[in-house]
């Protein structure tokens, strides 16, 4: 399909398909999740130091100037061939630490966490799954200067014809008129109907400030222009100011994407290759084909080119495997190999395991690693948090899950925390919220946290109770 801008196209670069974004298959989401708190290791900006309570940590001082070292030691490209390994008992912040590493790193750095156990799969390879997030980890930034219109969006007007195919019966959008304006002056375009579904995609509207890519057709929503920040826009999530110069000008664009997004972009049949535009802007076409070792071969030799030319940036991020102790030999063999590869991501492992067996050797090892993989793992221990550490924490979390507890209550939830766990602690405070609010209160007492505590077990309660009832079956 033809994409017409402002006049009929003379050449046949103007007669490219539109190409959408490579979208990120990172997952974002607005929720209060567990660790929506960290922010960052909390180090102080002259010394480097942990800081007893900062960027959403309490405590764990070693251990988070452990990690800003290893931070330190990827920002110089020195940590080639080598992992981490955080080990520790559970709730003493393992994720949160592999967390606020990526954050240390900048803005745009991936951080995949991942289960040991997702990597068991009767469907796929386990090594495929390995090799997938390994790819998700690795971030690349492309930096190109583009042939642009943008501006504020002033007119959008879908123009409809009859279908004759369907005897009459409905209409097609033939073209899109759309309007943009800059403080310089405005231009009408003329643009292929195809765009207009990349534009209500992204539920663009008149007063947003946007730009499309005059030869590919690509669409971006900016935000929305600050002339109507006055307003009480619920939906705006960003205000921008509108656009200087011209309408159509050249515009540097920068675009964060990893080698997986790359890969399901050109896992089809067809496509244009040889370019970092065609690898990042591929066509989604509906059939697709698997993506092979030799297309990645393929996406690696040319990110390897614009790299050493400078029009893309590798930005290694962080992927976070918990509960490595689960994986296996074969597992381990394939980390092994992977971590000496030129494009790897910072690799972070977790566990709670002392001496235990590895699986697939039948071998007893140091955290169920084997001894070969240990060697090459900088080893971070996490220690169990005191009971004015939890106090702190509780009140910590409770702040972000905006809930309010009295003195006493708060008490109360520190003694569950001490002696029960403080993963236990935190899953109860919003049912003691909703306890709360049934009761017509704002402020969480006493009361509702015990009500909570009677209506769930632990683990420990949980297992006495089990041990009892196989008895009172074995007896019977």
């Amino acid at each position: 399909m033809d994409m017409e801008i402002d006049e009929t196209p003379s050449s046949a670069a103007s007669r490219l398909a539109p190409i959408e974004e490579v979208k990120s298959t990172t997952k974002q989401s607005k929720r209060i999740a567990a660790h929506s708190h960290v922010k960052g290791l909390g180090l102080n900006q002259e010394t480097k130091e942990a800081l007893d309570k900062a960027a959403g940590f309490i405590g764990q001082t070693a251990a988070r100037n452990s990690a800003s070292v290893i931070v330190d030691l990827i920002r110089m490209k020195s940590m080639a061939g080598r992992a981490v390994l955080l080990a520790g008992p559970p709730g003493t912040g393992k994720t949160a630490i592999a967390l606020a590493m990526s954050q240390e790193l900048g803005d745009g750095v991936p951080f995949v966490p991942l289960v040991a156990s997702e990597v068991f799969s009767s469907e796929v390879k386990k090594t495929e799954i390995l090799m997938r997030n390994f790819r998700r980890a690795i971030g690349l930034r492309v930096k190109e200067t583009k042939d642009v219109y943008e501006g504020e969006v002033t007119e959008l007007n879908p123009i409809e014809t009859a279908n004759s195919q369907s005897s009459g019966i409905g209409k097609t959008i033939s073209h899109l008129v759309l309007s943009l304006k800059t403080a310089k002056g405005s231009k009408q375009l003329k643009l292929d109907p195809s765009i207009y579904d990349s534009i209500l995609k992204q539920r663009i509207e008149i007063g947003d400030v946007i730009y499309i890519e005059a030869n590919s057709g690509i669409v971006k929503r900016v935000g929305r222009c600050d002339v109507y920040a006055s307003e009480f826009d619920l939906e705006a999530d960003e205000f921008v100011p509108l656009p200087k110069g011209d309408v159509r000008k050249s515009k540097d664009i920068v675009q964060d994407v990893t080698l997986h997004d790359l890969d399901l972009a050109n896992a089809r049949p067809q496509g244009r290759q040889g370019d970092v535009s065609s690898i990042v802007s591929q066509l989604m076409a509906p059939k697709k084909t698997e993506v092979t070792d030799r297309l990645r071969s393929e996406i690696n030799k040319v990110v390897n080119e614009y790299i050493e030319s400078g029009v893309a940036e590798l930005m290694p991020g962080v992927l976070f495997i918990d509960e490595v102790h689960m994986l296996d030999a074969e597992c381990f063999t394939y980390l092994h190999r992977s971590l000496e590869s030129s494009i790897s991501p910072i690799v972070v492992f977790a566990t709670n395991r002392g001496n235990s067996t590895v699986r697939g050797l039948d071998i007893k090892s140091a955290h169920g690693i084997p001894p070969e993989m240990l060697d090459r793992l900088m080893i971070i221990p996490t220690l169990k948090y005191t009971p004015d550490e939890m106090r702190e924490i509780l009140a910590l979390r409770s702040e972000a899950e905006n809930v309010k507890f009295d003195k006493d209550a708060l008490n109360f939830m520190t003694q569950v925390a001490t002696e029960r766990s403080l993963r236990y602690a935190l899953q109860i405070i919003a049912p003691a919220r909703l306890s709360a609010q049934c009761s017509g209160r704002d402020v969480i007492n006493t009361s509702d946290v015990q009500r909570c505590v009677d209506l769930f077990m632990d683990r420990s309660e949980s297992l006495k109770k089990a041990r009892l009832t196989q008895q009172q079956f074995s007896k019977a």
